[in-house]
């Protein structure tokens, strides 16, 4: 049975979704409050958690912060009214898995939830010899540590970078688009903004290629990027 948290403090969306949920077949628990929601979502086990960014008590962003350094993998859906390109970034960088900006479809919604959940029953890859690596040029990614160098020199990534770069690194020389990207890296099948991926390639360029450094990262203008030797 999969259990749905929602943290929501709308009466009439928490309403509406909690109906529109139970009829897909989910048991949703609902918290009217970010104090109320971060203590559900630490001591209980809910296969996927929905929650607002704007709550009375503890805000959105601080529950995904403190669910993800408490060690909790489940999926998290953010809902927002704020949907500037920054905001989007933020809530991936605490730790969110998707992001729906008000108003939305609730078709949409379902599609992603069932998505989402699918994916988090899906199991871990074994792991990777501790020897194993993924190079081009002088640049190296360890699958085992989850660490990047350049030429000897060690770059700090962030989770979701270090994503970015495997995927990359995993389709060196092949063009990617920005959907592909999305789609691989966030594991969103819907158009949700792709001037999140030009932020992040921003973010990973600046770590990866210093001013002495050959560039790596290649722009195809209207198609997306490239990872390849100049």
């Amino acid at each position: 049975m999969n259990t749905i948290l929602l943290i929501e403090d709308e009466a009439a969306v928490a309403s509406l979704l909690i109906r529109s949920l139970s009829e897909e077949g989910y048991v949703v628990s609902l918290a009217p409050d970010g104090n109320t929601g971060l203590d559900m979502a630490l001591h209980s086990h809910y296969s996927l958690m929905i929650l607002d960014i704007m709550l009375p008590g503890v805000n959105g962003m601080e529950i995904c912060r403190q669910v993800r350094e408490a060690g909790i993998t489940k999926p998290i859906l953010m809902l927002t009214a704020l949907g500037t390109t920054q905001n989007i970034v933020t809530g991936l960088d605490y730790g969110a898995d998707d992001y729906m900006v008000k108003p939305y479809k609730l078709a949409e919604l379902l599609a992603r939830v069932r998505v989402m959940i699918r994916r988090g029953h899906i199991t871990p890859e074994p792991e990777v010899k501790n020897d194993e690596l993924l190079q081009i040029a002088d640049l190296e990614l360890n699958l085992k540590d989850k660490t990047a160098n350049r030429a000897g020199r060690k770059i700090d990534l962030t989770a979701t970078e270090y994503r970015l770069l495997k995927y990359l690194m995993d389709n060196k020389r092949r063009l990617l688009s920005r959907m592909d990207i999305l789609e691989n890296v966030w594991g969103i099948d819907f158009n949700m903004n792709t001037k999140v991926v030009d932020v992040y390639v921003n973010y990973l360029r600046k770590k990866i290629e210093s001013d002495e450094a050959a560039k790596l990262i290649h722009t195809v203008v209207g198609m997306g990027y490239i990872l390849k030797e100049e």
